[in-house]
């Protein structure tokens, strides 16, 4: 039977016999004034000094203080959403249990964008007539607004969000949004690369499209305080800068700014054409709604640990904050849609918008604003909900999961 010797037999040194002679080897000058690097002959490189400064650093750190009496281990009422002195580092007891599920949700959610089959779409994109020219135009906006809205949001909460929120489980997921965003950014570049459109002109429209450069100064006008590393939160203003800059970013960018745009290409999926530009989209879809669910939770649990941050005057100015939000919204709808295209027109999209808006408010226990607004497109809460629409023997199911996480 083989064994490992086997396999090393020919590395084996061979024994040495009576009748093998050993003969030393001759040694050079060069060889005798470099003697070669074998255990023997390696000097110790610390000193006695070096030594003494390890041991000098290890005494300062003085663990031994670190009684039970002088570190009290952490209870779950020691935890807050921001401004908490108890140890970020201990993930557990979980005081938000919300937001850990979300964690382990968005985890078993995972994907990436060359898991989706862009021929379909390069040939029709190619095809002189493929498309009309309302379509592509719709095509070249949604990838131009959201290849750099994502960064935009990443890097709010690389840069801001995550130092200022206090609380471990919230930071565990906070660091799975920011991986996401960046797949969904990889995602649009992937798209834009696969169709052959002009990069500079895409990534450059947040700059000099206004329909779209005007959502980008809006996201980017909260940002600029918390961003500052000197920025601090603990007094009623910078609680408060920090809880508008969390409705700018998830209840207005994520939760209102996004819309149109999914709209218009989940739409130009239903009519089987960009198929796998809507694929994606719809899979970026389900992270976002994630993320909107999220924030608006983290948003909610401030006020009610900090509830004298939710002055009638700040509640106005959130109000206040989301109609700018619509408003720019339905401007990037009439931008996009000058006439009706993929059964769905400016007007229509006004009243969806609206009816977000809504939604936004109330999720957020404001008033709505826009009485008697509908939903004139039932079908995007069906892409939302529906747990599987997809052949799984075409393409991979919509209900994303990895296989450690999948219930048969």
């Amino acid at each position: 039977m083989l064994n490992w010797d086997d396999f090393h037999a020919e590395e084996k040194p061979k024994a040495k016999t009576a009748t093998t002679p050993t003969v030393a080897p001759q040694t050079t000058a060069q060889n005798a004034a470099t003697p070669s690097p074998t255990v023997a002959n390696v000097q110790p490189v610390a000193t006695t000094a070096a030594l003494d400064r390890a041991q000098a650093a290890i005494a300062a750190l003085n663990v031994a203080a670190l009684t039970p009496a002088a570190v009290a281990r952490i209870q779950v009422d020691d935890k807050r959403m921001i401004n908490c002195r108890a140890d970020l580092n201990q993930l557990v007891p979980f005081k938000y249990d919300w937001a850990w599920q979300k964690y382990l949700d968005s985890c078993a959610n995972h994907w990436m964008p060359q898991e989706v089959n862009m021929t379909k779409d390069i040939s029709l994109w190619k095809s002189q007539e493929g498309l009309t020219d309302d379509e592509r135009l719709i095509v070249m906006r949604s990838l131009g607004y959201f290849s750099t809205a994502d960064s935009l949001v990443a890097n709010n909460i690389v840069l801001a969000v995550y130092r200022l929120i206090t609380n471990p489980e919230c930071r565990q997921y906070l660091i799975r949004q920011a991986a996401e965003e960046a797949i969904h950014t990889h995602s649009y570049q992937y798209c834009i690369q696969s169709l052959g459109m002009n990069e500079g002109e895409v990534f450059n429209m947040y700059h000099e499209v206004p329909s779209v450069a005007a959502k980008a100064a809006w996201s980017l006008s909260h940002t600029h305080s918390l961003s500052d590393p000197t920025f601090q939160t603990g007094t009623p203003e910078t609680d408060r800068e920090l809880l508008r800059n969390l409705i700018g970013f998830y209840a207005v960018t994520e939760g209102i700014f996004f819309y149109c745009g999914f709209t218009q290409i989940l739409s130009m999926g239903r009519r089987n054409k960009m198929t796998g530009v809507a694929e994606q989209f719809q899979y970026i879809l389900r992270d976002e709604s994630m993320h909107l669910n999220f924030g608006i939770d983290v948003i909610n649990q401030i006020k009610i640990e900090n509830s004298h941050l939710w002055s009638k005057e700040f509640q106005q100015e959130v109000i206040q904050m989301i109609l700018e939000g619509t408003q720019l919204e339905i401007n990037y709808a009439r931008d996009t849609m000058p006439r009706g295209v993929l059964g769905m027109n400016a007007a229509m999209m006004e009243e969806y918008l609206q009816f977000i808006c809504n939604r936004r408010l109330t999720q957020l226990g404001l008033p709505e604003q826009f009485v008697g607004a509908k939903n004139p497109f039932p079908w995007m809460s069906e892409i939302m909900d529906l747990r599987k629409e997809k052949n799984f023997f075409e393409t991979r199911v919509t209900e994303y999961q990895t296989g450690g996480a999948l219930a048969w």
